[in-house]
């Protein structure tokens, strides 16, 4: 069949690169794509957000499948426009419609949604404008560290914890009176400190069934040790040590089952990713956020450990056919290492040479801000490119990944040292 991806960072490369595997895949295109996606896939230079252009497209080159990246089409309504032509609603498309993609565009919808369904989360307190002070008051009565979270999309960087109380005054300012994330500041939320370890499941669901893909951890942080600003993240690791079977029964039955249940319940179509945040507190899961799509650059480590035929797994999601679908897995260790522009996740300079890619023979370079300048693959984004390995374990894959990223050099390159390691401390305690 024919697919198109929609998107452009490490996450559309990595789906590229799984679904062109697949004897099912005729032609590929990825809107708008990057300097990766080029080597496996034809890109086309259409804005993920532009529908008209994309359905258009669709209809000229005949494709059966759409399989949706990135959040911002999700949120915006990419899957209520197609069904909303008669001439695009045919064609599968993977990815929830506008009232699902708020799992993701709206913490305060996503709190609110657990609340009702029994999923276990931190408890929270949402805050407007016009009750900034209010927030005040309540910062006043939290224990320390406090969690501010955007209540829409912020590109990876609307959390916020801190110790100080002062501190959280001033930013829960800046967000909601000074606007520092524009709309999606135009709520916040105040919520519990869950003191664990984060570890990422992620499920493939067509509304009334599901399959649970391989767990992930990410790294949010720039430096090494979790120190610094958050960003949208600099590594991942899969599978994850602690994620024994009693736990991931324990997210199943406590966190996924209610999830799907509640969708269904609500009268909420989903056919798509739910990525789910959570915390492992004690043994016990408790839910961070949802996303409505996979992550970046968890989706790196998730799907070169998936053994079934990709295709097939998307198109019986995208066609309401999962029932009694099950997925192998490889046993294989993924790690992949965000490697990122000097100055990421602040300012940083584009358009960097990078050399050293054709000479990477026992890692994959997925690419995420990357471009073609002339004959000259070039920088185009904070997080660059999305280094893999695999290993029959956890040191091996990590060794692998890192001697992969010691061959890539550009102006400004950086990356984190110690993905890995605390799993790693883990094993041999």
């Amino acid at each position: 069949m024919n697919i198109l991806i929609i998107g452009n960072g490490g996450r559309e490369h990595a789906f590229a690169w799984k679904i062109k595997q697949s004897k099912q895949c005729d032609k590929l295109f990825v809107a708008p794509g990057n300097a990766g996606t080029g080597t496996v896939a034809e890109n086309v230079a259409i804005a993920v957000d532009d529908f008209a252009k994309l359905g258009q497209f669709c209809l000229d080159n005949a494709i059966e499948l759409v399989v949706v990246g990135p959040e911002v089409p999700l949120v915006k309504g990419i899957r209520d426009y197609f069904e909303g032509d008669a001439k695009l609603k045919t064609i599968a498309l993977v990815g929830p419609g506008k009232t699902g993609a708020q799992l993701e565009g709206s913490k305060d919808f996503s709190k609110q949604f657990m609340v009702r369904n029994n999923v276990p989360t931190a408890k929270a307190k949402t805050f407007f404008p016009e009750t900034v002070n209010e927030s005040f008051t309540y910062i006043d009565s939290c224990t320390p560290p406090i969690v501010l979270k955007a209540d829409g999309l912020a590109a990876g960087k609307g959390v916020i914890i801190t110790d100080d109380k002062a501190e959280a005054k001033a930013v829960i300012k800046e967000m909601l009176v000074d606007k520092k994330f524009g709309d999606a500041s135009a709520k916040v939320l105040i919520e519990e400190f869950l003191n664990g370890i984060e570890v990422s499941v992620f499920v493939l669901t067509d509304g009334k069934d599901y399959v649970v893909l391989p767990e992930a951890k990410d790294y949010k942080r720039i430096g090494d040790n979790d120190t610094g600003p958050n960003t949208g993240g600099m590594g991942a690791v899969s599978p994850v040590v602690f994620a024994d079977s009693v736990f991931l029964k324990k997210v199943e039955d406590n966190v996924i089952k209610p999830t799907i249940n509640g969708l269904a319940k609500e009268g909420i179509p989903y056919k798509g990713f739910i990525f789910i945040g959570l915390m492992n507190v004690g043994g016990e899961p408790y839910v961070i956020e949802y996303n409505a799509r996979m992550g970046d650059p968890e989706t790196q480590v998730v799907l070169p450990r998936i053994k079934t035929d990709f295709v097939s797994l998307l198109n019986a999601a995208a066609t309401g056919a999962l029932k009694n679908f099950s997925i192998e897995t490889h046993p294989e260790y993924a790690v992949t290492l965000s490697m990122v522009s000097g100055g990421y996740p602040g300012d940083y300079e584009k358009g960097k040479p990078i050399t050293g890619l054709e000479r990477v023979t026992d890692a994959v370079a997925f690419h995420a801000g990357t471009k073609k300048n002339q004959n000259q693959i070039v920088t185009d984004g904070g997080r660059v490119i999305s280094m893999m390995a695999l290993g029959t374990d956890l040191a091996t894959a990590r060794e692998k990944a890192y001697r992969g990223a010691s061959i890539l050099a550009w102006d400004g390159l950086y990356f984190r040292k110690d993905i890995g390691l605390d799993l790693l401390a883990l094993q041999t305690k």
